[in-house]
C-alpha cells in the first residue's frame, strides 16, 4: 500500500501498515464495522475520513445519509476511529473482530484445490491458472481464438478469447476483474464462458451461437495477482506514483467525461481516477483493442461486486442516456429472471442514481465513445446489507454463475426484441 503515511482528520491521527519485500499485508485482529449516518453532518465526518484517512478500509460506502457504510479499521486505531463516530453520534455496530482469519480460511481452501491439479467452480483461482485454462480451451474447442486485449504496467496479458459458432454474428464484450479484489467477478466470467461452450440448455446455446463473445476474466492483471501476492483487499492498478503511493481506479481512468464525478484526486485513495484519462497502461491498451471492435460489438457487459444491482449509463450526469427507457425496462426483465432460480433480489437503474455518481467508467466509455447502446454493469452478490463480499464463499460461485446467465439469456432476449442486434456493421 505505500510508505507509511501519517494524516490528520480532525483531530486524529491515522496511520496504516505497509508490506516491504516478500511480506503480504495482514489483517490480524482488524474489526469490520458498520456505520450509519443520521445527518448530513455525520456523512461528511465518514467522507471527510474515507478520502483523507490511509488507515481506513472502506469496502462500503453510504452517499446519502441513512445508507451503510462498511469500514475496516486497525486494532491501533479503534479507540480513535470509535470516539469519533460517537462523538458526532455515528451509530456503529460491530460485524467481526478479525479480518484475517477470512482471508487465511480462503487461501487454505485456494491451497489445497492447486495441489490438486483442478481448474472447476467450486473455488477461486490465481491469474496463472485462469490464463492456462484459457489456453486449453483454445486447443481443445475450434470456436475458441485466444485473444490479447492489452498489457499490464508488469507486462502481464489482458488474455481473453472470443467465442464463435459462425460468421455474421453480433458481439457481446465481457470484462470481469477491473476491481481486483472483487474475485466473484472474474469467476463468474470463467463460469459463463464454460457455459456457452458446454451447456445443452436450448437458451443457452442459442445465445452461445448467435452471438460472438469477447470474454476477459481478468482486465487489471497486475491488481489481481497483487490480491493474491500480497494484499488481498487491493482494488487498484499498480501503478507507481510519486509520494510512495500505487495504482489508480481502473474504473474512473476511461477518457469518457473522466474526473467529473466520484473520483478522487489523491494517489493513495481507492477511487483515484489516475493523472489523466487513460494513464494507465491497462485501461489504455484495452480501450485501443475495443475500439479495434468498433461496429462488431452491440453489447458491452461489465462484472464487479458487490450490491446485487444492474446499473446502465450514465455515472457522471443524473441526466438520462438517449435510450435510457430501453435499458431501463430491459434491466427490469433481467433482474426478475436472475430471481427465479434462488431468489436473489436485485435492483436496478443508472448508475448516478442507483448506487452513487462515478465518471470514467469501463460501461460508460463504450456507451458514450462506440455507441455501444446495450451497456450494463452487474454488481454481484452478496447484497447491499452484507459486508464481507469481497471475500465470498466460494460455494457461492457457481449459485452466482448459474443466476447470472440466467439473467444474461433474458438481457440478450429483450435487447433484440427492440432491434439492437439489426444493425451489425462488420458482422
Amino acid at each position: 500500500m505505500g510508505l507509511p503515511v501519517a494524516v490528520t482528520v480532525l483531530g486524529i491521527c491515522l496511520c496504516f501498515g505497509v508490506t516491504f519485500g516478500n511480506e503480504a499485508a495482514r489483517y490480524d485482529n482488524y474489526r469490520v464495522y458498520e456505520a450509519i449516518p443520521s445527518s448530513n453532518s455525520q456523512l461528511k465526518l465518514l467522507n471527510e475520513l474515507e478520502q483523507s484517512s490511509d488507515s481506513l478500509i472502506f469496502l462500503k460506502s453510504g452517499n446519502n445519509v441513512g445508507e451503510k457504510f462498511n469500514i475496516v479499521v486497525a486494532p491501533h486505531k479503534l479507540v480513535d476511529f470509535t470516539e469519533a463516530l460517537q462523538n458526532e453520534g455515528v451509530r456503529v455496530r460491530l460485524l467481526e473482530t478479525n479480518m484475517q482469519s477470512l482471508i487465511d480460511e480462503e487461501k487454505q481452501r485456494m491451497v489445497s484445490k492447486r495441489a490438486r491439479g483442478a481448474f472447476d467452480f467450486n473455488d477461486y483461482y490465481e491469474l496463472e491458472d485462469i490464463h492456462a485454462w484459457l489456453d486449453k480451451l483454445a486447443s481443445q474447442y475450434d470456436q475458441v481464438e485466444l485473444l490479447e486485449g492489452g498489457h499490464s504496467f508488469e507486462n502481464r496479458s489482458i488474455k481473453g478469447v472470443k467465442v464463435s459458432y459462425k460468421s455474421g454474428n453480433p458481439g457481446i464484450f465481457v470484462e470481469g476483474g477491473i476491481h481486483a479484489r472483487e474475485w466473484i467477478s472474474p469467476a463468474t466470467v470463467a463460469y459463463i464462458l464454460n457455459e456457452l461452450l458446454t451447456s445443452t440448455d436450448p437458451k443457452v446455446r442459442n445465445i452461445a451461437e448467435n452471438y460472438d463473445w469477447y470474454m476477459f476474466p481478468s482486465v487489471n492483471p497486475d491488481g489481481y495477482v497483487y490480491t493474491h501476492k500480497k494484499d488481498r483487499l487491493w482494488r487498484k492498478t499498480r501503478t507507481p506514483y510519486s509520494g510512495g503511493c500505487f495504482g489508480a481506479d481502473p474504473n474512473r481512468n476511461w477518457d469518457f467525461h473522466w474526473a467529473e464525478q466520484g473520483t478522487s484526486n489523491r494517489c493513495n485513495s481507492d477511487t483515484y481516477g489516475g493523472p489523466h484519462a487513460f494513464s494507465e497502461v491497462e485501461t489504455k491498451s484495452l480501450s485501443q483493442f475495443i475500439a479495434s471492435l468498433k461496429g462488431k460489438i452491440q453489447a458491452y457487459i461489465s462484472f464487479h461486486s458487490y450490491s446485487q444491482l444492474l446499473l446502465f449509463p450514465y455515472g457522471h450526469t443524473g441526466e438520462h442516456a438517449s435510450n435510457h427507457n430501453d435499458l431501463n425496462e430491459i434491466a427490469k426483465a433481467t433482474i426478475t429472471s436472475l430471481a427465479k432460480r434462488y431468489g436473489t433480489k436485485y435492483k436496478y437503474g443508472n448508475i448516478y442514481d442507483a448506487i452513487y455518481p462515478a465518471s470514467g467508467a469501463s460501461v460508460d466509455w463504450a456507451y458514450g465513445t462506440l455507441d455501444v447502446k446495450i451497456a450494463y454493469t452487474y454488481e454481484l452478490r452478496p447484497g447491499s446489507g452484507s459486508w464481507n463480499g469481497f471475500v465470498l464463499p466460494p460455494k457461492q460461485i457457481v449459485p452466482t454463475g448459474e443466476e447470472t446467465l440466467d439473467s444474461l439469456v433474458t438481457l440478450l432476449e429483450e435487447s433484440d426484441k427492440r432491434g439492437y442486434y439489426e444493425n451489425c456493421e462488420g458482422c
